[in-house]
């Protein structure tokens, strides 16, 4: 397994170009997330099936040259389980590949579960034993080490003849258009960013507060994403959810009586007067502003019922199909059909996952069936 080094722009040029005449790349990428709201990029593995690139974005002062491949239309980009990936893509250089399919979808369209990793798929099809120790290095420190970049190159030396056997594998099932629509729904859910002024919905028990405490919990959740987003930390290092909350849920408007609910004391000394400053302009605001109750799914009357009878249809198109129940349909995706129905009335310009692309005419129609 050879590699070359990339750090310098007139490397980086030659190896994407010559990657661009290639029908399909094999992607992957490095990254530290620990404190940070955004994926901090450490290393970019590129595989044209001939030549294997470690690029290193971090010396690399324009990188336009691979942007235009992610950008490139004629060329494939093969990625393994690349949720995480598309978002550090999107923020480093405000696209995601394309066009782009997941091995781990593709996996999945052959029975697999949906959560498959690439070594266990690495050993089943190509009967090779990957040394993942290295998974959590510091992708950020330099220099990296020989087995770190052993580690980098392998997860796209061998992508390459794994793509290759699913790919066959995956077409002569007939499930290769669909593989495809499911990594561009994949790319378009990663490419949704959450509204600061809906924030608060995303707080763990929001739905337990009542109006006027999520009068209190808006502002407050909305605040903590923008200081997250102006200083690139995670959401729990500006100030953690669940204080979050109880400051909502009891009104909070002194540093002592946080610190008495066991808050952490340097958050406090840090937030502590701008929180109860938002707290008491919430306090202040009218009744007909307050945000509305967060009405649950499964407090609608009849949802366990009307749920097991939709779980029972994905369990047939399971077995008629050979497809996973939960790749078919999760609880989430069955949720969200569900509110689809009863929220918003089947708004055929929000169409839920289940009646978009493969699984509209495989289960989709049948549970929309269920619900007349």
């Amino acid at each position: 397994m050879k590699y070359q080094i990339i750090d310098n722009v007139s490397d980086l040029e030659e190896v994407c170009r010559f990657a661009r005449e290639a029908e399909a790349v094999m992607l992957d990428t490095e990254f530290v997330r620990i404190r940070t709201y955004y994926p901090q990029l450490g290393l970019i593995q590129l595989f044209d099936g001939e030549r294997l690139s470690l690029i290193d974005p971090t010396v690399i002062d324009d990188m336009s040259a691979f942007e235009s491949l992610l950008n490139d239309g004629a060329v494939l980009k093969v990625l393994h389980a690349c949720g995480e990936d598309l978002e550090v893509f999107r923020n480093a250089f405000g696209c995601a590949p394309f066009p782009m399919v997941d091995t781990q979808l593709m996996a999945a369209f052959l029975g697999h579960g949906l959560s498959t990793g690439f070594a266990a798929l690495v050993q089943e099809y190509l009967d090779i034993e990957l040394d993942k120790s290295e998974s959590r290095a510091d992708w950020l420190a330099r220099p990296l080490s020989d087995k770190q970049l052993d580690y980098a190159a392998a997860d796209v030396f061998y992508l390459a003849p794994l793509f290759e056997l699913l790919e066959q594998k995956v077409s002569e099932a007939g499930w290769w258009d669909a593989a495809l629509q499911e990594s561009e729904l994949l790319v378009d859910k990663r490419g949704v960013k959450t509204d600061p002024d809906n924030a608060y919905l995303d707080i763990k028990g929001a739905w337990q507060l009542q109006p006027e405490q999520l009068a209190i919990l808006k502002p407050l959740a909305t605040w903590r994403m923008k200081e997250a987003l102006r200083r690139d930390l995670a959401l729990n290092f500006v100030f953690k959810e669940q204080d979050l909350w109880a400051v909502a849920r009891y009104g909070m408007t002194s540093q002592k009586q946080m610190e008495k609910e066991g808050f952490d004391i340097r958050a406090i000394r840090r937030h502590g007067e701008r929180i109860i400053a938002i707290v008491k302009k919430a306090q202040k605001q009218p009744k007909d502003e307050w945000p509305a109750k967060i009405d649950r799914l499964m407090d609608y009357p009849g949802y366990k019922q009307q749920f097991k009878a939709l779980k029972d249809q994905v369990k047939k198109a399971s077995q008629a199909s050979g497809l996973a129940t939960e790749f078919l349909a999760s609880k989430k995706q069955l949720n969200q059909f569900l509110s689809w129905v009863w929220k918003k009335d089947r708004d055929a310009e929000r169409l839920p996952d289940v009646m978009q692309g493969w699984r509209k005419e495989l289960l989709g129609d049948k549970l929309n069936a269920l619900m007349k």
